[in-house]
């Protein structure tokens, strides 16, 4: 299916967060009338959208009286009311992801086990229903144990060291954890003719605590046989998802080179906000060529390039306020993207900043200088 283009295209996202901000921005160009739902009239994509519509992306009726007024659905958030896409997908609506995709997203065990059914290389895992379930598995720990659903941004996981630990009393999963394994994303698109396109590989730097990638160096520094193996990997859980659109397919590198699958997310995805600025077609884009049915554009970088997240200051909530701009931005390659919310909270994602540089080691001095500098803090507590 290809989309006619004109000015009463209506182009709908389910969610108001940061991705779909930037969705928007990469939509401008195609010229369609974009219609966002979400319940929170502070989130980013109020003063962008034509039609900012509030209402909950988790509520059925909501989803679906908002469908019926686009001509494409698409989602910056995989949490969304599957049911309503469901109806709207069999009356006639196209919805991208599909609603039969996202349905297996939402669930982490019924994601793992559909790795496991299509030999998909993953970490061996258990599913539990509560917390005494945990202590029958004493022997499968080290392990995260992650909530089936509604986890997200680092929230929902948990590392486990021993069954006398706090642990999460809700369904779950517990996968076992892979020592000194570096962490890499596969961005790929696919459309519904299955033409794909595949992203230089990335590689991801984690908070030990807070779960969320701190920052990512792209392409990623990993050996061609390593890389082979992820992007063949990638490829057919594509092909087997049935993808159409943009999918982040987070994956371990092991000490012995094993590539194992973690987990994957069909949307534009944090791995890849630096494709905004550091490739020729941006992950936002390639998800819009996808689902529109258009021809993949060049994934080809322009530079080596890295993204550090900025993230709210532990202990610090409020009004927001971002200390040190000015000495980042007068770095060259440096380049700065807010995401307009209003308050900050510990470990909220706030905004990325993208560095552009041919010389590996100036990356990582830049990366460090970032750091250093940048601070997102609470109006009351910000200095000067």
């Amino acid at each position: 299916m290809t989309f006619s283009f004109g000015q009463d295209f209506r182009l709908g996202i389910l969610g108001g967060g940061q991705l779909g901000q930037m969705l928007i921005q990469a939509a401008i160009p195609f010229g369609p009338k974009i219609r966002v739902l979400d319940a929170d009239p502070e989130s980013p994509c109020r003063h962008l959208a034509h039609d900012f519509v509030p209402g909950s992306f988790r509520d059925e009726n909501d989803v679906y009286a908002f469908g019926k007024s686009c001509d494409l659905l698409t989602v910056e958030i995989e949490h969304v009311h599957v049911g309503a896409l469901k109806r709207l997908e069999a009356e006639g609506l196209a919805v991208f992801p599909r609603p039969a995709l996202l349905e297996i997203i939402q669930d982490k065990a019924h994601q793992k086990t559909f790795f496991r059914q299509h030999n998909i290389p993953t970490s061996d895992f258990v599913i539990l229903e509560n917390a005494d379930h945990l202590k029958t598995h004493a022997h499968f720990l080290p392990a995260f144990q992650k909530l089936r659903r509604s986890g997200y941004d680092g929230r929902g996981v948990g590392e486990i060291t021993s069954v006398d630990e706090p642990a999460f009393d809700a369904p779950s999963v517990l996968e076992k954890k892979v020592e000194n394994a570096r962490e890499i994303s596969v961005l790929i698109s696919r459309n519904e003719r299955g033409e794909i396109a595949l992203f230089p590989i990335v590689e991801m730097i984690f908070h030990p605590t807070s779960h969320l990638v701190e920052y990512l160096f792209a392409p990623a520094d990993i050996p061609k046989t390593s890389a082979s193996q992820a992007e063949e990997v990638a490829r057919t859980l594509a092909d087997k998802m049935a993808l159409v659109g943009l999918m982040a397919v987070e994956m371990f590198l092991t000490a012995r080179g094993e590539i194992l699958v973690n987990e994957v997310a069909p949307r534009p995805h944090n791995s890849g906000h630096h494709t905004i600025r550091a490739n020729h077609t941006s992950q936002y884009e390639a998800h819009l060529r996808a689902i529109l049915g258009l021809a993949p554009g060049s994934t080809e970088s322009l530079s080596p390039s890295a993204m550090v997240n900025l993230l709210g200051e532990a202990g610090e909530s409020g009004p927001v306020v971002y200390e040190n701009m000015h000495e980042i931005l007068a770095l060259p390659g440096v380049s700065v993207h807010l995401y307009g919310k209003s308050q900050t909270r510990p470990f909220r994602k706030m905004g990325h900043v993208t560095i552009l540089d041919r010389d590996p080691a100036k990356l990582r001095e830049k990366i460090a200088l970032v750091q250093k500098l940048v601070r997102v803090r609470s109006l009351g507590n910000a200095s000067g």
